[in-house]
């Protein structure tokens, strides 16, 4: 047989074996060495044979991971649900979210199910972190760190960040206690009681905690599931009201995952230039990019106007508690602030963490969970794609959800008790929106492997959502 047929037998083969469900949707193909060995050809005719399956779109090429079902471009369509402009309010955010954060559920299905050994990362991670607390001496537990945390840890944040197109000195930066806090920092130090803030919608639940606890008020801006939020939505809302800061997520806005291009993150600056607006940039998911990290808004601020914020939670640990921040023209009453509202971190944590990223092993990490984050991504969206309705998903280039809309008639949020009845803890839409909106939307995350218990649970959410609804599939 020659060279010629070999490679289309082993390319029917694996058209075979897709078309037949053998791998699904986002999953790993064989190795070329697998099907070197198996199907007794030569490594040329493997990859003549998988390079034409990926030219008919069958199948997607990674760097240094192999070949994976490709998602159909036809598979699924993004949101086009936007929200609508009112009058900024005053926020009351719903207990349901307290709940959903005692049951640990904002980024899995199934809380209860516990997953199997640790990541080499988070292995590597706590050696360093070990070594750091065993190289405390004498009474070096009696004294507070600086306020604006450890040296050595803000000088490979910003090394990290200068990699992603911003040049900062480490005394520019500020180690907080999360994103959370951050953000806290930054609408204490720009805003007062009473003040409009201008928030994504949808938008993070988290920030709208923050502004019911400041006594703030909030304008909601729609955002497009793939441009982010909508610049001239803002433009008019600037014009009717006066908003003293913006929250904005330019890289992989949650629950959408969103990217903002760069002509929209460069018109955002002139409007912050124009009416003289603070920018607080959540930065949380930047790290999580399934491709190239894309440069903070902040590179491109010239007039000191954009207030980073950060943290390790969705990269590397929620359990850490590192954030970070940079104030702009806001930062030593920032450093005032973090004082007054934390006193100091932990200094083991800090440079046990510094050590893991000077030895390079953050960036190892990051290049693994881009490879498990993208394939766990086109599973989930592969899985949906079985729900017994017509759905809209979101396909984000980086964060750790999607962002699903479903057909009018269905309400999550009614959906939320009979999930919990199923062990499955589901959350709605309208929890990133603080007037009620985005009721058939919600949000699913693939922060966690896609085993057997949890797509099991995926399907049977489909159809309790579709009962929700008292509707029929379309």
């Amino acid at each position: 047989m020659t060279s010629e047929y070999r490679y289309q037998q082993l390319e029917a083969w694996l058209q075979q074996g897709i078309k037949e469900q053998r791998w699904r949707l986002g999953e790993r193909l064989p190795s070329i060495r697998t099907l070197c060995r198996e199907h007794a050809v030569s490594k040329a005719t493997a990859q003549h044979a998988l390079q034409r399956l990926e030219a008919q779109g069958l199948v997607e090429a990674r760097p240094k991971a192999g070949y994976f079902v490709a998602l159909p471009p036809t598979a699924v369509k993004s949101p086009l649900r936007r929200s609508r402009i009112e009058a900024p309010r005053p926020v009351t955010v719903s207990d349901l979210l307290l709940d959903i954060m005692r049951r640990s559920a904002a980024f899995d299905l199934l809380p209860e199910l516990r997953a199997g050994d640790l990541p080499p990362g988070i292995v590597a991670l706590n050696r360093s972190i070990g070594r750091s607390l065993r190289r405390q001496r004498g009474d070096a537990y009696q004294y507070y760190d600086d306020p604006a945390g450890d040296f050595g840890l803000r000088q490979q944040l910003a090394m990290h960040l200068s990699r992603r197109g911003w040049a900062v000195e480490p005394d520019r930066l500020c180690i907080t206690s999360g994103c959370q806090h951050a953000l806290s920092l930054a609408l204490m130090a720009c805003c007062k009681r009473g003040d409009v803030v201008a928030v994504e919608s949808p938008g993070f639940y988290g920030v709208m905690q923050l502004i019911e606890q400041l006594e703030l008020q909030m304008v909601e801006i729609p955002t497009s599931s793939d441009t982010g939020l909508d610049i001239d939505a803002l433009a008019e809302v600037l014009e009717r009201w006066q908003v003293r800061a913006c929250v904005v997520s330019p890289a992989f806005a949650t629950p959408s995952g969103a990217l903002m291009p760069d002509i929209a993150r460069r018109r955002l600056l002139l409007l912050a230039e124009q009416y003289d607006l603070a920018l607080i940039e959540d930065d949380i998911y930047a790290d999580t990019s399934l491709g190239p990290i894309p440069d903070p808004l902040k590179a491109l601020d010239v007039n000191d106007r954009v207030i980073l914020c950060s943290s390790f939670s969705k990269s590397l640990s929620r359990d850490l508690r590192l954030g970070w921040i940079s104030g702009a023209r806001w930062h030593e009453r920032i450093l005032h602030l973090k004082l007054v509202t934390q006193l100091a971190s932990s200094r083991y944590l800090q440079q046990g963490v510094a050590e893991f990223m000077e030895d390079g092993s953050f960036a190892a990490h990051l290049r693994r969970q881009r490879n498990e984050l993208q394939e766990r991504r086109d599973q989930l969206i592969a899985l949906l794609h079985q729900w017994p309705c017509s759905v809209r998903v979101s396909i984000p280039q980086g964060g750790l959800a999607v962002w699903v809309e479903l057909p009018d008639r269905v309400d999550t949020l009614s959906a939320y008790s009979e999930g919990l009845k199923q062990g499955i803890v589901l959350t709605p839409g309208t929890l990133f929106s603080a007037s009620g909106q985005f009721k058939n939307c919600l949000r699913i995350s693939f922060a966690h492997p896609w085993d057997k218990l949890r797509r099991e649970a995926l399907i049977r959410l489909g159809g309790l959502l579709m009962n929700s609804g008292q509707g029929r599939p379309e």
